[in-house]
């Protein structure tokens, strides 16, 4: 894999030339076509997503309104990083919005790297804090959004 492409993605700011080729090793190609389902919401998830080309859409079913769409990633963004941090059900649909050809890191994979290389670790695991603290904050705003227009 060409560890040129993580050098883009957010999550490996900092990782070094050889890291990034060690993480482009365990990252393995998959494709799907538009509309595919990657992975639904309570499902058990063991790998994370890097999308190389093309657009998924994260969305959770509203009871009585159906598909709610949280977010339209594109190239270079990331998703499914909580099913590599702990063993939780997925929080969320995941669609291939378009053609799409994504990158796979499973979990154990990513545990063996980070438990072989401690200062790699340590900088994956502050841009997992990072992402997660965004990714709250962004759910707080659209909940008071929210709370204040069910006032009405």
């Amino acid at each position: 894999m060409d560890a040129s492409i993580l050098q883009k993605v957010a999550l490996f700011e900092g990782l070094t030339q050889g890291q990034l080729l060690r993480v482009a090793a365990i990252a393995r190609p998959r494709g799907h076509e538009a509309g595919a389902c990657l992975f639904r919401e309570g499902e058990t998830g063991r790998d994370m997503f890097i999308i190389l080309e093309g657009k998924v859409r994260i969305s959770q079913q509203v009871p009585g309104m159906g598909e709610e769409a949280l977010a339209i990633l594109e190239k270079g963004q990331y998703f499914g990083e909580m099913s590599v941090i702990e063993d939780i059900p997925r929080s969320a649909d995941a669609y291939a919005h378009t053609s799409c050809t994504l990158w796979v890191i499973e979990r154990e994979q990513l545990d063996h790297l980070m438990f072989t290389d401690k200062d790699l670790a340590y900088v994956l695991l502050w841009s997992f804090v990072r992402t997660l603290s965004v990714r709250l904050r962004e759910t707080n705003e659209k909940m008071k959004t929210f709370l204040a227009l069910s006032r009405f």
